[in-house]
């Protein structure tokens, strides 16, 4: 046990700096103080710890001879991202390469892993010869670089990079990677039908980066604008991709025929074409412009036609031999009230008379 007259001196023993003596600092630092309790235990104390900090220290009593005793202090440091070294969003085109850059600093020294924002998987291309390369998919790719090529408009969104070094805590920078390519609309249908007075929506999927402007107009580009006979909506699917729709209410005749829906942005435009028919309850087949107008009129038969002439001149008799045994034509009484209009192949307009002539003159003949 230090006898009163015994001194306590703290040393950096790198710089063989002396710190304190007893319970007075020497060295001009307000972050280091000096306490001990019932002459035993001394301590000292150091504030806000800094890198510099780190290193061997030692307590050396004054006896003769004299005795000390050493401590490695050891100073961590959590990582931080260093920006001004980092990269930041990046726009590419289709087909192009990316290389991202994330560094950091801490002790020790941060690892750096990235990641999709999206939870999505990163594919590394490499090449294994100069006409071949191989595609790996990752959920994680560790380093301070990440190479992207022959990116797609699938990689394109937010990659962080992560920097740990088992020091809380963690950091990460977020960065948006932009992949630019021309517009492309895809139309589900077509053809769609309705019928008269019933709402009816008509819809296209465009993917386009940069943003681009989304528009529908009519087969003679007359532009549509939102109203009480149209209602346009759009509805986000991914950073590059969007569900355009178009919905006619209260369908009228005026209504029917083309309708585009058109996607530009900086880089060109796209459209998808719709055809909007009316639709027969009775018969909701779409029309097919090789069906003939006899199709909708419902034209009469023309060997039916022949039978029933037949049946009048030449009558047959049933096995009694006394009453003509006549064709039973109650299906066909629906056209005896008007004259059946038929178009032959060329155009030309046929007229067909059908006369009934009432079965009891027949018999007196």
């Amino acid at each position: 046990m230090p006898r009163e007259t015994t001194k306590v001196a703290w040393i950096k023993a790198d710089t063989k700096a002396i710190l304190a003596i007893h319970e007075h600092v020497i060295t001009n630092n307000e972050r280091l103080s000096v306490t001990h309790n019932d002459y035993n235990t001394w301590t000292l104390n150091v504030k806000t710890v800094r890198r510099e900090d780190r290193g061997t220290y030692m307590c050396q009593v004054n006896t003769d001879p004299m005795k000390s005793q050493s401590a490695y202090l050891e100073v961590v440091i959590p990582p931080d991202i260093v920006y001004e070294e980092t990269s930041g969003d990046m726009m590419i085109p289709e087909g192009g390469s990316a290389k991202l850059v994330c560094k950091a600093r801490g002790y020790p020294e941060p690892n750096i892993i990235w990641k999709r924002e999206d939870g999505g998987e990163i594919i590394v291309r490499t090449t294994t010869s100069p006409n071949a390369s191989s595609k790996t998919k990752k959920t994680a790719v560790e380093g301070e670089s990440l190479l992207l090529s022959k990116v797609t408009r699938s990689e394109m969104g937010a990659y962080l990079c992560i920097a740990s070094n088992g020091v809380p805590p963690s950091v990460s920078k977020r960065l948006m990677l932009h992949v630019h390519f021309h517009p492309l609309v895809q139309v589900p249908n077509q053809l769609v039908g309705a019928p008269q007075k019933t709402d009816i929506t008509l819809q296209c999927y465009v993917e386009a980066s940069p943003k681009s402007i989304n528009y529908w107009t009519r087969e003679s580009g007359e532009m549509i604008i939102t109203n009480d006979k149209y209602n346009m909506t759009e509805l986000s699917i991914s950073y590059y991709s969007a569900q355009m729709k178009l919905t006619i209410r209260r369908l009228r005749k005026s209504d029917l025929g083309g309708y585009k829906c058109i996607s530009k942005n900086s880089i060109g435009e796209a459209e998808g074409n719709i055809r909007v028919y009316e639709m027969n309850l009775l018969n909701p087949r779409p029309p097919n412009d090789d069906e003939e107008e006899d199709n909708i009129i419902n034209p009469f038969d023309p060997a039916e036609e022949n039978d029933y002439t037949n049946e009048i001149k030449n009558p047959r008799h049933n096995s009694s031999g006394n009453t003509p045994a006549l064709k039973d034509q109650s299906h066909r009484l629906h056209r005896s009230s008007s004259n059946m209009i038929r178009y032959n192949n060329n155009n030309n307009i046929i007229i067909t008379i059908f006369l009934f002539i009432p079965i009891s003159l027949l018999l007196m003949v």
